[in-house]
């Protein structure tokens, strides 16, 4: 049967018998390799390598996305709802966020709005790389500066590049990969500071994680800096990761300058109901940063048994030193079943571990133990 053939046939068949059926489309999805918290992927691989919550999403948003299933052919996702329970949420107003795709949208859609070729981009190598990957497709220079010794932004070093011309800083903060931050009060004293034809990304993906006090996030800056772009996600904490939802929060005035960018009928029909559901469950975040301390403490206690060393972290994720190639080392991972992270330059003597559930770093553990016992490394 061919492609049209099917469509017209066994899907639509299939699909009518689900058609209205909460119950059955969950029964349906529970039988799904991968869907819900704690599975594996289809193949048996547990994944370590993406950053993601291992949680999946929460009961009442899994039960919302199946009830939006009978919405899927309509246009929208209750949109209003979900500006007005994410400005409850943040605790500001529904003109100060502009929604996107993700947050990579967000950061798309800034370089669409600041970027040009008199204007460069600034950012701190390594950090997360998708911001700078749009200079392919868009005429702007961007200028990498070295994480300084301790892992910090070069605050210093950054500012002095923008003293030039208009420029756009990117923070990730805490950074992607090295799980680090970047003390808000170095940042603050130069926001304060800065002309408005400095604009500032403030990447937040990973605030809900960090521990250190040293680091606050720069939402404060949003009524009086236009310049102050603070950008978020609900992939991390929320556990939507394949839902594709992120969100600016901004001055009103930028905010209208990003909707010019922006898809106007985002977010999709399941998101959004997603969304929704995670904004008024007040027990997710807790729950995640809980199961997350868990597996952080795991992967802490097998390294320092180990002695190998790794990077303080304020995220779901760790960076450690291995001895030997790293690409030798992602491969014995994988025929352990353990998917661990890709390369980093110029950290090519560290991975990045994404923490999964306790049971999960359990069996990482086990594994980078063995590997001990046979010398590898």
């Amino acid at each position: 049967m061919d492609r049209r053939g099917f469509v017209s046939s066994g899907m639509a068949a299939g699909l009518a018998g689900f058609a209205g059926s909460g119950a059955a489309l969950g029964t349906l999805f529970d039988k799904a390799p991968g869907f819900g918290p704690g599975k594996t992927m289809a193949n048996g691989d547990i994944r370590l390598s993406s950053n993601e919550n291992p949680l999946g999403v929460s009961d009442a948003a899994r039960n919302a996305i199946i009830e939006a299933i009978g919405d899927s052919n309509r246009y929208g996702g209750r949109r209003q709802e979900v500006l007005d329970e994410l400005a409850r949420y943040v605790g500001v107003k529904t003109e100060n966020l502009t929604l996107g795709f993700g947050s990579t949208e967000i950061l798309q859609i800034c370089t669409q709005a600041f970027q040009g070729p008199n204007t460069p981009l600034i950012a701190a190598t390594p950090t997360f790389e998708d911001v700078m990957d749009y200079q392919d497709t868009m005429p702007f220079e961007v200028i990498t500066v070295p994480l300084t010794a301790d892992l910090q932004h070069d605050v210093q070093q950054m500012r002095e590049i923008s003293m030039r011309r208009p420029s756009v800083v990117y923070f990730c903060n805490p950074n992607n990969p090295t799980g680090t931050i970047t003390e808000s009060a170095d940042i603050d004293a130069w926001i304060a500071e800065a002309p408005e034809t400095t604009t500032f990304l403030m990447d937040e993906a990973y605030l809900e994680y960090v521990t250190d006090d040293r680091y606050w996030d720069s939402l404060k800056w949003i009524e009086s800096k236009p310049n102050v772009v603070v950008i978020r996600t609900f992939s991390k904490i929320f556990a939507m990761a394949g839902l594709r939802l992120g969100y600016s929060v901004t001055h009103p005035t930028t905010a209208r300058r990003l909707a010019e960018h922006a898809i106007q009928n985002s977010p999709n029909v399941l998101a959004g109901a997603a969304a929704i559901a995670s904004l008024k469950d007040d027990g997710i975040v807790s729950r995640a940063i809980t199961v997350n301390e868990e597996a952080k403490s795991i992967v802490h206690t097998t390294l320092d048994e180990l002695g190998l060393e790794y990077l303080p972290t304020n995220t779901n994720f760790l960076m450690h030193k291995i001895n030997g190639d790293l690409a030798t080392y992602r491969g014995r991972m994988a025929d352990e079943g353990l998917l661990v992270g890709r390369d980093f330059p110029p950290m090519l003597d560290h991975n990045r571990l994404s923490f999964g559930l306790p049971n999960e770093m359990d069996q990482w553990a086990s594994a980078i133990k063995g590997f001990r016992s046979k010398g590898w490394i």
